[in-house]
């Protein structure tokens, strides 16, 4: 069965799949060959590729679609997370990004690491925890203050990694070791109560140290966010176009280029960025007032 795919493609399958057995690698492309059976093709392309890896790793999406107005806002907590990842991180790369429903999840991105690599640095903990917030931030610049449930699991990623830089990696604002400092009884730095301090103390000084950080790099995610306001409109809806995009493909829309499943050259367009805006600008009204989206979903017209 022909595989119509490059010897870039090919290398790029490698990357996106670290440590896969053969077994597991010729597993994929066999699910593979079962999207191009079905969509009446005799070979098998790298999207087909895309959506098997998609499968095998995160399972089947769930048969149910969003109401209009969730669609867009969890499009838009997507491609801030995407656009986040694709300005700030250098240590991972974006493998997927998708709004089509988990067991357990809305949408996601995921990431993988281009090379094996075995310490972390504190830029590189610093930029996973502005992904993790750029939900955050991303839902009440969009949606004017509002916020969603949605953010809870990026909040406990950010917080548990802002705790151990603060407590236990040495990229805090102290440099001693909470767990050293609570096995021998001597508090926290800077409480000046020495051995008398209670362990309730100690906790309350290290929550405000990690409280602190993650407060600045929130606010660093609002500043990177406003700076690329463009980008995320076309990731969202790039996304809530294709539901799924390969990383690949997340950057051909950010840096308005020709992508493997998705064109991002439209983006540059101003005229269609403007349509974008206004559909945007539809559902946090229909958001706000709880109903039905006024006007469709812009479809990019050549001249």
């Amino acid at each position: 069965f022909p595989v119509t795919i490059t010897t870039e493609e090919i290398d790029k399958l490698a990357t996106i799949t670290p440590y896969a057995t053969g077994a597991r690698i010729k597993d994929t492309i066999n699910e593979a060959l079962i999207y191009a059976i079905r969509s009446g093709r005799t070979t098998i392309t790298w999207p087909d590729v895309i959506k098997a890896k998609q499968l095998k790793e995160l399972g089947p999406p769930e048969d149910v679609e969003y109401i209009e107005r969730e669609r867009h806002a969890v499009a838009i907590h997507e491609a801030c997370h995407g656009v986040m990842a694709h300005v700030v991180r250098r240590h991972m790369m974006i493998d997927l990004a998708t709004i089509e429903k988990g067991s357990d999840y809305l949408g996601m991105v995921a990431s993988i690491p281009p090379d094996d690599q075995f310490t972390r640095w504190k830029s590189e903990y610093q930029s996973d925890i502005l992904v993790s917030l750029a939900s955050l931030a991303g839902e009440r610049m969009f949606f004017e203050g509002d916020n969603s449930s949605g953010v809870s699991g990026d909040l406990e990623s950010a917080t548990t990694i802002a705790s151990l830089m603060e407590g236990h990696w040495g990229t805090g604002s102290t440099i001693s070791s909470h767990a050293s400092n609570r096995r021998f009884e001597v508090g926290s730095p800077g409480g000046g109560k020495g051995p008398d301090q209670n362990d309730r103390e100690l906790r309350r000084a290290l929550s405000d140290r990690i409280e602190d950080n993650l407060n600045q790099l929130l606010m660093k995610a609002e500043e990177l966010l406003k700076q690329n306001r463009r980008e995320v409109l076309a990731l969202a809806h790039a996304l809530e176009t294709y539901k799924t995009l390969p990383g690949d493909d997340v950057a051909a829309v950010i840096n308005c280029e020709s992508g493997t499943i998705a064109d991002g050259r439209p983006y540059a367009d101003d005229a269609f960025m403007k349509e974008i805006e206004a559909y945007h600008n539809a559902c946090v009204i229909a958001h706000s007032e709880h109903r039905a989206i006024e006007i469709a979903l812009p479809i990019y017209k050549s001249a």
